[in-house]
């Protein structure tokens, strides 16, 4: 089979070459989107590594601005790979060329790290950033979703926080290009007290990507043709929270409950056999014709907004400030690429 699939390869490679994302050179049949020598550098952020880390602070600087005089959870954030020199292809080939292979393997990428960080273990709501219903439909697709899924599969299929090393996601990180140019993991580390969601080990079945919480009311200029100091305004009250579920998403969600399309959402707990539900996490987020957006986002306990870059903070934030009303669960955000150091000029009003 692995002479088949290599055969293969070797033949699609013949009619239809395979360029490096970065330097635009043809790929061999063992490499994936970028070439052995472009992937040896890649500038991974490694914000997954701490809680506290250089984009975490310039997102919450961001939230503290608008926060007033209510309370607020710290807001966890990480980037997969610095917006820098010539890797800034790759969210451009997802979110311009789509390259939508490109965008599942970053995303899986992205999730396995997070899996790693048990301050992320705890997430069980991913939101990904909506786009306009007529953008969406000449693009075809919205980069966010692509990304956001990726990430929740590879989440979902990673062992908790302080597996046995012996795991299959263990082998995977020591042999980075055997893996697929896994080469930006970074060892296990455990944060004393920090939540955890899952018995470490197991696979988990939460987080769940959720695209009707969260809509675009109105379209705007892309953030990319308009400067830094109009990036907030252009998207201040942009996104809103829905009062009820579309019929359309009504209708999915019963026919995939009479026909078991779903898997079940409910971690495993201790004392509870494996095909059991537990009961805590049974009702968390039932079905939509059941239940509003609002009563799904309250039940949420921590929320993951992803995008494909961070460059000001600003189309998250008003994402954030969309959501905050209808939930008191942790918001925290994950994106492909984020622009290194601090913008000429940050947002100077939201929503």
């Amino acid at each position: 089979m692995n002479r088949l699939f290599d055969f293969i390869v070797a033949l699609g490679d013949l009619f239809m070459p395979r360029a490096c994302l970065a330097c635009g050179c043809r790929l061999g049949m063992r490499e994936r989107h970028l070439c052995l020598s472009c992937a040896a550098d890649v500038p991974y952020t490694r914000f997954w590594l701490a809680p506290h880390n250089p984009l975490a602070d310039r997102f919450n600087a961001v939230l503290e601005r608008h926060r007033g005089t209510e309370p607020m959870d710290y807001a966890y954030a990480a980037a997969l790979i610095y917006y820098k020199g010539a890797y800034r292809s790759i969210p451009r080939a997802l979110k311009y060329q789509g390259d939508l292979a490109a965008g599942r393997h970053y995303g899986a990428l992205l999730g396995r790290r997070l899996a790693a960080a048990p301050h992320f273990a705890d997430i069980d709501l991913v939101i990904p950033v909506p786009l306009h219903w007529t953008r969406l439909r000449s693009r075809g697709y919205n980069q966010a979703e692509v990304l956001a899924r990726a990430l929740v599969d590879a989440f979902r299929a990673a062992p908790a926080p302080g597996a046995s090393a012996a795991s299959p996601s263990s082998v995977s990180e020591r042999c980075p290009v055997a893996a697929g140019h896994d080469e930006g993991a970074a060892p296990t580390t455990v944060i004393p007290g920090a939540p955890s969601a899952v018995i470490p080990g197991l696979t988990r079945s939460l987080p769940e990507v959720r695209t009707d919480l969260l809509v675009r009311a109105r379209r705007t200029r892309t953030q990319t043709r308009v400067s830094v100091d109009q990036k907030a305004q252009n998207v201040a009250s942009a996104f809103q929270v829905p009062e009820r579920f579309s019929l359309w998403t009504r209708i999915i969600s019963r026919l995939s409950h009479i026909f078991s399309f779903r898997s079940p959402r409910w971690p495993i707990k201790v004392g509870h056999d494996e095909g059991e539900p537990s009961k805590q996490d049974d009702t968390r987020h039932s079905r939509p014709d059941r239940e509003s957006p609002a009563k799904v986002l309250a039940s949420a306990r921590h929320i993951l907004l992803v995008d494909d870059t961070f460059t000001t903070g600003a189309t998250l934030y008003a994402c954030y400030a969309a959501l905050r009303p209808f939930t008191t669960a942790r918001i925290s955000i994950a994106t492909l690429a984020a622009v290194e150091g601090t913008p000429s000029s940050t947002p100077s009003s939201g929503p």
